[in-house]
Parts: C-alpha cells; sequence; structure tokens
C-alpha cells in the first residue's frame, strides 16, 4: 500500500489542489526522506521559486513536474499529501512542507518514515533510479496481451512473484495481484510457464477490469490510505478475495485460505484457484524452508 490505484487517485487530486501554484519556500524535517540531491538544504533551495505545472504517475511514483525541474515522490507504505492552509497546525509526522506563495502549502506526512523523494531536470527522472528500470503500465495501450504474456509466459517462477516484480509490470501489489489471480482462477503459485493460452486471456483481462473499477471507486482504504482531500477509497467494499481470511468465497463458498507465496501474506480458495497435487506437494516444502 498504496498501490496504482491509490497513487493514480492521489495524482488526481493534487492535480487539481496544486497545478499552478508556485512554491515560495520549502521546509524539511526528516532529511532522509530526500534522496536526491542529498542535502535537504540543496533539496529545498532548488525548489523555491518553480511552479508547479501538473501531477503525473509512473507505476507507484508520483511524478511533480515543476517548471524545469521534476519531483518523483514514493509514498511506500503510509505517506500521504494534503493542501492546507499556512496557519493550520502542523501534525504529527509531517516531514515535508511546500509553502506556496499564496499562503498555502502542500504537507507530506508519513507515520512509517518510508518515504522517498527525488529531484531531476526534466527527462533526466526516467533515464534513472528510481524509474529507468520500471516496466508496463498496465493501463496504457502500450500493455496488450501480446506484451503482457512475452514479459511473463516463459519465466518458470511464480506468477504472483512475477506480477508483484516491478521490472515486468508496474502498479500491482499484493491487494490488485490476489484480486485478479481469484478472478482468472489460477492459483498464485502456478510457474508461469504453466499457464494457459486462455488463462493468460482471463488474467490480464483480470488485470485491467480490477485496477480500472478501483481508479473509478479512488482506490482500497485498508489501513491508513487517503486521498489528497483526506477521503477515503471504496474499493475495500467491492474486494473478492483480499482480506477474507476464513470467509466464504464469493464464487463457491469454500472458506477462503491464508498463505505465503513468495513472502507475502496470500489469499485463496482452492476450489476455484486449483492447483495439481504434484504443485501442493511442491509448493508445501517450499513454503516450510
Amino acid at each position: 500500500m498504496p498501490e496504482l490505484p491509490e497513487v493514480e487517485t492521489v495524482r488526481r487530486t493534487l492535480n487539481e489542489l496544486v497545478r499552478g501554484k508556485r512554491i515560495e519556500r520549502v521546509t524539511v524535517s526528516l532529511p532522509r526522506i530526500i534522496q536526491r540531491p542529498q542535502e535537504p538544504e540543496a533539496f529545498a533551495a532548488a525548489l523555491a521559486g518553480h511552479t508547479i505545472q501538473s501531477v503525473e504517475r509512473r507505476g507507484k511514483f508520483l511524478r511533480i513536474l515543476l517548471d524545469g525541474l521534476v519531483l518523483v515522490s514514493h509514498l511506500r507504505m503510509e505517506g500521504r499529501y494534503g493542501v492546507y492552509r499556512a496557519d493550520e497546525p502542523v501534525e504529527t509526522h509531517t516531514h515535508v512542507r511546500f509553502h506556496f506563495d499564496d499562503g498555502t502549502e502542500l504537507r507530506y506526512k508519513d507515520v512509517r518514515q518510508f518515504g522517498t523523494m527525488h529531484l531531476f531536470a526534466p527527462g533526466e527522472d526516467l533515464t534513472l533510479p528510481p524509474l529507468n528500470k520500471l516496466g508496463i503500465e498496465p493501463l496504457d495501450e502500450a500493455f496488450t496481451l501480446q506484451a503482457f504474456k512475452k514479459a511473463l509466459s516463459n519465466r518458470t517462477t511464480k506468477i504472483k512473484p512475477l506480477l508483484l516484480n516491478q521490472a515486468y509490470i508496474v502498479g500491482l501489489g499484493n491487494i490488485y495481484v490476489d484480486e485478479a489471480l481469484f478472478t482468472a482462477g489460477i492459483h498464485p503459485e502456478r510457474p508461469a510457464d504453466t499457464i494457459k493460452p486462455a488463462e493468460w486471456v482471463r488474467l490480464y483481462e483480470a488485470i485491467r477490469a480490477t485496477l480500472s473499477r478501483a481508479v473509478d471507486v479512488g482506490g482500497s482504504s485498508i489501513k491508513s490510505y487517503v486521498n489528497g482531500q483526506g477521503e477515503l477509497g471504496m474499493f475495500q467494499h467491492e474486494l473478492l478475495i483480499y482480506g477474507r481470511e476464513s470467509q466464504p468465497c464469493r464464487k463457491c463458498g469454500s472458506s477462503i485460505d491464508k498463505t505465503v507465496v513468495g513472502g507475502r501474506g496470500t489469499h485463496i480458495c482452492l476450489r476455484c484457484q486449483p492447483l495439481s497435487k504434484n504443485r501442493r506437494v511442491a509448493a508445501a516444502k517450499s513454503n516450510v524452508k
């Protein structure tokens, strides 16, 4: 958290709230949030006087485009942005404040303190870390069935860790991978090279449909996620399998299991997402290790 739908919702909200605002100064209270340049003083000085042109997204990263600079921001586990009047009290765990010349502020709050900010010249951000090795955007036109299969189908790795790997497809995290695999009827421990052509079609369509619907309703507020206006997402009310351990499957009524796949908590309906006996044995041995 947050994943593509949540970051996209934040992007849209911030685009409405801060586009056209001119930064007068920047206050950094937690230096380690600033990754580039390494000195928070240089970061603040570089941004002073610049105007925000728009807010874009690449995978789970926000790209705040200014006149002559690009600010790349990753929210990590619990980072959040909000716009406030300058005279409003500053909440605990507010680590970066962008002071605008109209008397408002964009504030970045992060209880877990895992978020990052990188500052680049225009175009440079796409050729350097952390954005330079990201995969296909699953809601872009470039994400075709052919491109999807080409990226993953010949690999022997389990399908869930592959879908979580941002070098292949960006924006997918634990929630939406579980949801898409369930919708497609594919067990998360299936090696990618065992998935059949019809299953690839179902999985491709499930990823697109799940993410599109989640974006439409503002993402999922599972823990602390809110958009830039402090509003909750609504997709958590539509989740089919994620977070529903021991509850009845919405398709077949069987009890939903929870296990660990690739180090991540994973929700499965063993009736709707079958795994062959041999692979069940292999998976059980792998999980014990």
